[in-house]
């Protein structure tokens, strides 16, 4: 290389070449063409941002899983707490299953047809609550007698349909727009009454023109909603437009849509949700939060009821009923009522219905009324379902059952009465069902019209109240009768599974406690006995607890008989067995046993002393007077005690 050559050299390019030269494997091999080599990494660099890619992938899927579980619990937590957009169905839920059939909505209560316990019971087709005929509305008869008015009453087996008026009779026969009101002949724009069978359907605005209430229409699906209740209830307000649910809880299928400022009747508050009844007949329920201003209101409208008018003693009932089982008995009256004071009033038992006709038997005497009168009492004639030519549930209810047998009885125990010169007709039915129930009740409504058109004192006897009897209906009673009497004895009687008291001062407390809930003290008359049983207890054999097993007889150890006494008799009873009653205070009573004959007698003690107990409660609860079963059963000094309290 020559000198120039040196010298043209840069130093730059001297020092490239030069390293070069110090690093010769890096340049070693080149691809093809004069292209440059791929740019290589660190092996440290490398695996730095290796990890760092794994790292953000695992992040990534790390997130992604995150989002997949938050959407899962989302719809989980939606799934189980989110309101539901269901929507309920409203033939299911007013149990419609015919175009025909309407539902009935009362006083914020839907009528359904399990609401029929007996009928249920029976395992018979229960009948819809209402249908439509062309363009008018109908609801079943005993939908009406249960939850509107019960004064309604369907006879089957005549064809005929009665109200009762103070005055008489509304009558209404099938398939017609004409009727009867009392005795002027009336008629409407519709047929009245329609019948499928021995079920019977009554015009919408029929019923309203006897009855104290309102109703509204509606469509999709046909439904009534009625108003008879009147008085206090509570209302709110909407405070956003709702749903109103089948039951409380935001899964609970929608019934209806209700707005802002919409008015419903609160019904029940279960705190977060509220049941609630609105105006066009749905009843639900709606978030408690979505009510505003709950407040009382006093509902009412204008409507003439009828009135029974009565008749009422300006003194306080004491009435002793006469046991008469035959027409020489009523010769012995004044013989019978002789050492009695304070008396007001003598009912003996003369009449009985005679046969399942309406016939009845009778043993009223004009001669006995004479001088009854004449020692200024009042006779009050009994009027019976037993004793007499039948003696059964079934009997009494085949006579009470049709409208024409119910006629019959009352027209001659009336003209009996009126020949005789009765000033009154106690009425002493004690057989009758549950299913009689409506038919009895309808026998008092008539029967009381009658004793009213005649200026005779209509008084009714009852057990004392209790679940098993509560189709005697004495609040019914105590509207259209004149007295309401509770016969505070047979506590135990013959047919009792052990001993007991005829007449504990609790059953007499209880008895007179729950019908004041029904009726006015001073349309009340409490009964008391005269008498009492003497009961022989013994052990039951092996044989007999076998032969009970599976019976209500069986949770009873003892063999129970009894009879019944007089005061007097009784008393004997006790001396003569040479015991001495003690006085129980838990009965109020003086209480005697004795072992004899191989058991236990047992006897319960009717006197003076528990007799002044009773009195006591009654004068008490300042009742309108006291009845005494059975004259000729008493001892003679507790006519100067009963003197004391009643008069």
């Amino acid at each position: 290389m020559d000198e120039r050559e040196r010298k043209g050299r840069t130093p730059g390019r001297v020092r490239q070449d030069s390293v070069r030269r110090q690093r010769p494997d890096r340049y070693a091999q080149r691809p093809a063409g004069g292209s440059h080599p791929p740019h290589r990494q660190r092996p440290g660099r490398r695996s730095s941002r290796a990890r760092r890619r794994r790292r953000n992938a695992m992040i990534r899927w790390m997130i992604f899983i995150v989002l997949i579980l938050a959407a899962i619990g989302g719809f989980l937590i939606w799934k189980r707490y989110g309101a539901s957009n269901e929507r309920a169905d409203l033939e299911q839920y007013y149990e419609l299953s015919s175009e025909d059939e309407v539902a009935v909505v009362v006083n914020n209560e839907v009528i359904r047809e399990n609401d029929d316990e007996q009928a249920a019971s029976e395992e018979t087709e229960i009948p819809p609550a209402g249908k439509v005929y062309g363009d008018q509305y109908y609801i079943e008869y005993s939908v009406v007698r249960d939850n509107i008015n019960k004064r309604f009453y369907w006879d089957p087996n005549e064809n005929i349909m009665l109200y009762t008026l103070p005055e008489g009779n509304v009558t209404v026969e099938v398939g017609s727009n004409e009727y009867t009101d009392v005795n002027e002949k009336k008629s409407a724009d519709y047929d009245i009454l329609k019948t499928e069978g021995r079920t019977a359907y009554i015009a919408l605005p029929f019923i309203q023109e006897y009855t104290n209430m309102e109703y509204e229409v509606y469509d999709s699906p046909a439904r009534v909603v009625v108003t008879s209740n009147w008085g206090e209830i509570q209302t709110a307000q909407i405070r956003r437009d709702t749903q109103v649910r089948y039951q409380g809880g935001v899964k609970s299928p929608i019934l209806t849509e209700i707005s802002k400022n919409d008015k419903v009747t609160v019904l029940e508050d279960e705190n977060d949700w509220m049941k609630v009844g609105t105006s066009d007949g749905f009843i639900g329920y709606v978030k408690t939060s979505t009510l505003r201003d709950i407040t009382t209101e006093t509902t009412s409208r204008e409507f003439e009821e009828p009135v029974y008018t009565n008749i009422s003693k300006d003194y306080a009932i004491n009435m002793a009923w006469h046991n008469v089982s035959n027409a020489d008995a009523n010769s012995y009256v004044l013989e019978t009522i002789a050492d009695t004071k304070g008396l007001t009033t003598i009912a003996p038992t003369w009449y009985s219905l005679a046969d399942t006709e309406g016939n009845i038997s009778s043993l009223a005497d004009s001669s006995y009324v004479n001088y009854a009168h004449q020692s200024n009492l009042e006779v009050w004639a009994v009027l019976r379902d037993f004793h007499g030519g039948i003696n059964s549930y079934d009997e009494t209810y085949e006579v009470l059952s049709y409208t024409s047998k119910r006629t019959k009885v009352i027209n001659q125990v009336v003209a009996s009465a009126i020949e005789t010169g009765v000033d009154g007709i106690n009425l002493d039915f004690e057989l009758i069902s549950a299913e009689c129930g409506e038919h009895y009740i309808q026998f008092v409504r008539e029967l009381s019209v009658r004793c009213r058109q005649n200026g005779l004192v209509l008084s009714i006897d009852n057990y004392v109240p209790q679940p098993y009897n509560e189709h005697y209906d004495i609040e019914e009673q105590a509207a259209v009768a004149d007295y309401v009497v509770i016969m505070g004895y047979d506590e135990h009687t013959d047919g009792s599974y052990e001993a007991g008291s005829v007449a504990s001062i609790g059953y007499l407390e209880n008895g007179i406690a729950d019908a004041l809930k029904s009726v006015p003290a001073d349309k009340l008359v409490a009964g008391i006995p005269f008498f009492t049983r003497l009961w022989f207890e013994t052990p039951k054999t092996e044989e007999e607890l076998a032969q009970e097993e599976g019976t209500e007889a069986a949770s009873y150890p003892n063999k129970v008989t009894s009879a019944a006494y007089s005061m007097n008799d009784a008393a004997a009873l006790v001396k003569n067995a040479g015991v001495e009653a003690q006085w129980d205070e838990e009965t109020k009573q003086n209480y005697a046993e004795w072992e004899a004959e191989g058991g236990i007698y047992k006897i319960w003690l009717e006197d003076a002393q528990s007799l002044e107990e009773k009195l006591k409660v009654i004068t008490a609860n300042d009742l309108a007077g006291v009845a005494e079963w059975s004259l000729g059963m008493e001892d003679s000094g507790v006519w100067d005690l009963i003197l004391q309290y009643v008069n």
